[in-house]
């Protein structure tokens, strides 16, 4: 099968920022989240040999979900300007790789991924997405994977459906409901207030869906509360009374598949224009010697030492 990579970019730069102590060019830049990303994107191109690549990236401008919710993502911390400042040298990077940048206003990341993914995967592509967090879990199906560090950047997971249900104890297909009645405090997705991890799962473990779980709790008897391994009065009471909430986190959960895109997948073949001078010049500026050697295509060249050079 052919292979594409898809790179949830803004959320590799946090990782890599977050996971490697400050590092600096001879000339005092601020490099150390370009050093990471690059690092595991040239893992996954050595180790998969990927026939095509997306680097996908967030906007500045609002999303529908900030329109819809003015709270979203509203209580993460500011971005700090050493790691938005990196982000150019990241393009920079990419475009020295031929690696196409997708970006589109009013989406993000994970909907230009999310719809990049199902449309290529369905011609039959094992799709793999990269990326810093597990919120493109939702996206697994037989032709997509999710590969993720953890431990700082030096492990990494790869999750298929059979991952997701030993980690969740839940299918890829409830994994939305999931977020939407637990919430999710990283993208301030408020889901229903008192039910954490557990108890969503539990929830989703009786009742498959969301919608199920809400058409049959007006009908249940007292019996059956008392019976259920995942109900009481108190957890009926907060379902309640947050049944608008849910269905509204789901909906803000839920990653868009239908982002207007115009790219064919010959567009998306980087190594036809792949000139591995122009990596290696950009890399020898940023001091990422140990990273030139892992681009495709490098030849080892042994250093000539001056007393060497007039022999012949």
């Amino acid at each position: 099968m052919k292979k594409l990579i898809l790179v949830d970019s803004n959320a590799l730069v946090h990782r890599s920022f977050h996971a490697i102590p400050p590092l600096t060019t001879k000339s005092g830049e601020m490099v150390n989240a370009v050093y990471g990303f690059f690092s595991i994107l040239l893992r996954v191109i050595n180790e998969l040999k990927p026939d095509y690549i997306i680097a996908a990236f967030d906007m500045a401008a609002p999303t529908f979900r900030h329109i819809a919710y003015e709270e979203y993502k509203a209580k993460r911390p500011k971005t700090p300007d050493e790691l938005y400042n990196q982000i150019p040298r990241v393009k920079e990077a990419l475009k020295a790789l031929n690696i196409p940048i997708l970006e589109k206003e009013g989406f993000e990341a994970d909907d230009i991924i999310g719809t990049m993914a199902k449309r290529i995967g369905k011609d039959g592509v094992e799709v793999l997405i990269i990326t810093g967090d597990l919120d493109t879990l939702q996206l697994i199906d037989k032709n997509i994977r999710v590969y993720t560090p953890k431990r700082g950047l030096s492990e990494t997971v790869i999750y298929g459906e059979k991952e997701v249900e030993e980690r969740y104890d839940l299918k890829v297909s409830q994994m939305i409901d999931y977020k939407a009645l637990r919430g999710d405090p990283s993208d301030n997705i408020p889901g229903v207030k008192g039910i954490g991890e557990k108890g969503a799962c539990n929830l989703l473990k009786e009742f498959g869906t969301l919608e199920n779980l809400y058409k049959k709790l007006d009908k249940l008897t007292e019996k059956q509360i008392i019976d259920s391994p995942a109900l009481s009065k108190n957890v009926v009471e907060k379902l309640k009374t947050n049944k608008q909430m849910a269905f509204f986190s789901k909906k803000l959960s839920t990653v868009c598949l239908k982002v207007p895109l115009k790219i064919t997948l010959k567009e998306l073949d980087w190594q036809k224009k792949y000139d591995i001078n122009k990596i290696k010049a950009l890399f020898n500026e940023l001091n990422f010697q140990t990273l030139i050697k892992r681009l495709p295509g490098y030849v080892f060249e042994p250093e000539i030492k001056p007393e060497q050079k007039n022999l012949f």
